[in-house]
């Protein structure tokens, strides 16, 4: 069975859409699947939304990613893991590569990303040569990440001492284990982020990371653009 699991906070505007796109591509694949939502203490119809389409909510109160994916993960029967953010669409097409992948002997692996919606010109700019990167690297995006059950429990699934670049972790944990593989095939996820910060924000908190590495995502302070409170998008806003 596949398991898809959602982490989510407070995405009573956006999941709808998420699941009703993760429901879609896995019927269309023809494989006995569950999704669950690991709903990290939200304050708004999260829950209800994820019930209301046919998910199992998982109720946490981390605050933090890593975990809240580990929490759904440890919550799930299927033998093929799939982590979809809760502002992620996927297909039938990016769902069936992965599987494709796993059968073929991956152990896991990630997806190639578009952001949805206006972008400023600087998004519009480095978005696909981070794609291109993290091919080149091997790395998944957050947004679309996929382990077999055995991968993800020998690798001790993400790092929860992190408060964000967790997925490059797992990617590179996931690699110790076999054949780690970025697909060609594309997921859509919000671009929010670029709207709601400014390139500047961004930027000091990348480049944090480049001069210090892990050990400035080991932090809750300074990591807003993962963990902070939600910027109200002026996509939604109009």
């Amino acid at each position: 069975m596949i398991s898809f699991v959602v982490p989510a906070y407070d995405e009573e505007w956006l999941l709808g859409a998420t699941l009703r796109s993760i429901h879609g591509a896995a019927r269309a694949c023809g494989e006995a699947y569950e999704v669950i939502v690991a709903d990290d203490a939200s304050s708004d119809r999260t829950a209800e939304i994820a019930a209301s389409h046919g998910a199992r909510v998982v109720s946490v109160a981390h605050r933090q990613i890593a975990a809240t994916r580990n929490s759904g993960a440890r919550a799930a029967a299927g033998e093929k893991l799939i982590f979809v953010d809760a502002d992620t669409i996927v297909d039938e097409t990016v769902v069936r590569a992965a599987l494709a992948a796993m059968k073929s002997g991956a152990v896991g692996g990630g997806a190639a990303v578009r952001l949805d919606g206006a972008l400023p010109l600087y998004a519009r700019i480095v978005t696909p040569l981070l794609v291109r990167v993290f091919r080149f690297a091997d790395l998944a995006c957050g947004c679309f990440v996929f382990c077999t059950r055995a991968a993800f429990d020998a690798s001790g699934g993400f790092d929860e001492g992190m408060f964000g670049a967790e997925e490059l972790a797992f990617s590179r944990a996931l690699k110790l284990q076999g054949r780690f593989v970025v697909l060609r095939e594309c997921v859509t996820t919000s671009g929010r982020k670029v709207r709601t910060h400014s390139g500047w924000e961004i930027l000091r908190v990348l480049g944090r990371l480049a001069i210090r590495g892990a050990g400035s995502v080991r932090q809750r302070q300074g990591m807003d653009l993962w963990d902070g409170k939600r910027r109200e998008d002026p996509e939604l806003a109009s």
